[in-house]
């Protein structure tokens, strides 16, 4: 099979320079941070923000740090499993691997209102442009999952199933690729016809149709993807940490579009 075949062809490490080992997985935070960047301020000034590079670039530094220790901070609560209260100086093995999207999700927030606060600049509409731009981050992280073999679903019989060697031999759903295409390029295509579009929608629309639209499909894929081993199914057989984290995610989206809805907030770059 074709998937099959090109998994055994991917190696996780993208170069070598001597003992140090560049992998996929690094090289896609880092092309979703700069790729970022550079739509954040298009949006921004396709939206006519006073919003200038050097903002651009000092949002993006507090998101960036935001996702790194929010992520991380992220998987160590919910997914550590107690691991972490016996092996405290794992926290800062990041080579180890570990990231939780919705710790990120939070770091991310948090990072960027910091930086917008000192600098007097609206945090809504921030929050409006980050996730416009962060679908990019999602798909090429979750390709990265594919490419290392991790994440993977549950067994299937369907033409495009993967066999993946820590999968035993069986052939499973690439649950990888279903959230790179939903939560990544489906999304990303869903709010760039959205944010195109002049005057921008009123703040909180774009944060609610991403919340709404994430928590969703995570919540759908995660009923064909084998839940975290050291945590296995929370309860009932059938619902995971992922589910569990994405549906307060669900109602904060659609309150945010009702909110958005009720005050028509115009978006806006500096405040006073």
């Amino acid at each position: 099979m074709f998937l099959n075949d090109l998994y055994h062809a991917l190696d996780p490490v993208a170069f070598s320079i001597g003992p140090f080992a560049v992998r996929w997985y690094g090289l896609g935070y880092l092309a979703g941070f700069v790729l970022g960047g550079i739509l954040l301020y298009r949006i921004a000034k396709r939206w006519k923000l006073d919003l200038s590079s050097d903002d651009v670039l000092s949002i993006m530094t507090g998101i960036c740090l935001g996702i790194i220790l929010g992520g991380r901070l992220g998987y160590v609560l919910f997914y550590g499993a107690g691991y972490y209260l016996s092996h405290p100086l794992s926290i800062f093995a990041l080579n180890e691997g570990g990231m939780s999207f919705h710790g990120g999700l939070v770091g991310a927030i948090v990072g960027g209102s910091i930086v917008c606060k000192r600098s007097r600049i609206s945090i809504p509409t921030i929050c409006d442009i980050g996730v416009c731009v962060a679908p990019v981050g999602i798909f090429l992280v979750r390709c990265a999952n594919f490419i290392n073999g991790e994440l993977w679903g549950k067994e299937t019989d369907l033409p495009w199933g993967v066999m993946f060697e820590t999968g035993g031999n069986v052939y499973r759903h690439p649950s990888q690729l279903y959230e790179a295409v939903l939560e990544g390029l489906v999304m990303f295509v869903l709010l760039w016809i959205l944010w195109r579009k002049l005057p921008p929608r009123p703040q909180g629309t774009f944060m609610g149709i991403f919340l709404l639209w994430y928590g969703v499909c995570r919540i759908l894929i995660e009923f064909v993807r084998v839940p975290d081993e050291q945590l296995g199914y929370l309860f009932g057989g059938f619902v995971t940490m992922g589910q569990l984290l994405s549906l307060p995610l669900i109602i904060a989206g659609i309150a945010l579009l009702v909110w958005a809805h009720k005050y028509q907030r115009p978006q806006v770059g500096h405040v006073e």
